[in-house]
């Protein structure tokens, strides 16, 4: 049960995640508006599943891929209208479960011919047409070749209704890569028309639009980039909906990683943080985060509130978290002024990902707490801390 905490960050136990729901609906406002109304917008819930109770109202659509993500949707009271069901592995129990509970309501998506073929057994059983999307692959372990996918067109395969296209070949793409991407896609789906007598009303594609994690690196123009979208798709006939995937692109503004330092030292004239997170929790794109410099700044303690800390004298530090291993460097020579223990270091842009792609069972430390911070400033806590020494061993 989400609980209620006074507002303000010294209500805050560290390590812990805070989402910032006002700059979620802002971000999410910006997108919308900035492509216009041709497209619908659904929401990747694995790049931060905490989000979606906020997001639910004010976006088209959720793409889930697995099981568990499943079950989230379910316990928040997602309707399956809402629901695109994808995954590279779907078995067989788990779809025929969810199948019973949405029928034909929700969109399936089929990563081969032997996915194509248990959706047509599993409408089969239920006596009903389940939409289906075929996913092209971009030359990985998901989705089906151009060949293939034209042969489960024409395989004949009853009770589903095969409604058009997906396509998803990474993240942090470069805009001529997309633009190349989404031209040979929308080429390929009036192929199919013609050839296999697909009758198409739904792109649904991930541009994966990329997000500047690092300091002394551009800051992508956002506007830029989703006008190269919107144009790509220009000639999309109005009969078929168009819907991007986003995950990163929505979730990663709104989050910051909060960890206190609970030591310092110098060895061998290197000045060391040592903070009470670390690896475990903390994941940028690509994990080079001791490499280069992150989005980040400190907080102090005064008068009863924590504020943030002007960057005074030539301090620099590498930042190591509480893991007994030489790999938790959060970051290394990192200039920030004179800190010291207590000061509490602030992680931005963490929204997407980091929270669920860190290696919590590391070492058996605590999983962090999960907060959201709502328009007006008010904490809730999504999340306690978690132990994770009962995964890792019985006795």
């Amino acid at each position: 049960m989400a609980d209620m905490i006074e507002s303000g960050n010294a209500g805050i136990t560290t390590p812990a995640f805070v989402f910032d729901t006002a700059k979620l609906s802002e971000r999410v406002d910006y997108i919308k508006r900035t492509l216009g109304k041709r497209f619908r917008l659904c929401y990747a819930i694995k790049a931060n599943p905490f989000l979606i109770g906020e997001l639910i109202g004010a976006i088209d659509g959720l793409e889930v891929c697995s099981p568990g993500e499943y079950r989230i949707c379910e316990r928040v009271g997602i309707a399956p209208e809402k629901i695109v069901l994808s995954g590279v592995y779907k078995e067989r129990e788990d779809i025929r479960r969810i199948v019973k509970a949405c029928g034909a309501k929700t969109v399936y998506t089929a990563e081969s011919p032997s996915q194509a073929e248990l959706l047509s057994e599993l409408g089969k059983e239920r006596g009903i047409t389940l939409p289906v999307i075929l996913r092209l692959s971009s030359g990985n372990q998901f989705g089906m070749d151009g060949a293939t996918l034209k042969s489960v067109l024409s395989s004949g395969l009853t009770n589903i209704d095969v409604i058009g296209v997906q396509l998803y070949s990474g993240t942090q793409k470069r805009t001529d890569k997309i633009e190349r991407e989404i031209k040979e896609l929308i080429a390929f789906v009036a192929e199919l028309e013609k050839d296999c007598g697909l009758n198409c009303r739904r792109i649904e594609y991930g541009p994966g639009l990329g997000v500047t994690y690092f300091k002394n690196e551009p800051e992508r123009d956002d506007a830029a980039a989703m006008q190269v979208v919107a144009d790509a798709f220009g000639s999309v006939p109005e009969r078929i909906e168009i819907v991007l995937e986003m995950g990163r692109f929505i979730a990663a503004y709104c989050g910051e990683y909060r960890t206190q330092i609970v030591d310092k030292k110098t060895t061998a004239g290197v000045n060391y943080l040592i903070t009470d997170g670390g690896i475990n929790h903390l994941n940028y794109y690509g994990q080079v985060m001791a490499m280069k410099q992150p989005f980040m700044r400190v907080e102090r303690r005064e008068d009863g509130a924590l504020k943030e800390a002007a960057a005074v004298g030539d301090g620099t530090y590498t930042v190591c978290g509480a893991l007994c291993t030489t790999a938790d460097v959060l970051v290394k020579s990192c200039p920030m002024g004179l800190v010291e223990v207590g000061d509490t270091l602030v992680f931005s842009r963490v929204g997407a990902y980091s929270v669920t792609e860190g290696i919590y069972l590391f070492l058996s430390r605590d999983m962090p707490r999960i907060y959201k911070r709502d328009g007006k400033g008010a904490l809730t806590l999504l999340r306690d801390t978690v132990e994770t020494d009962t995964f890792n061993g019985r006795h």
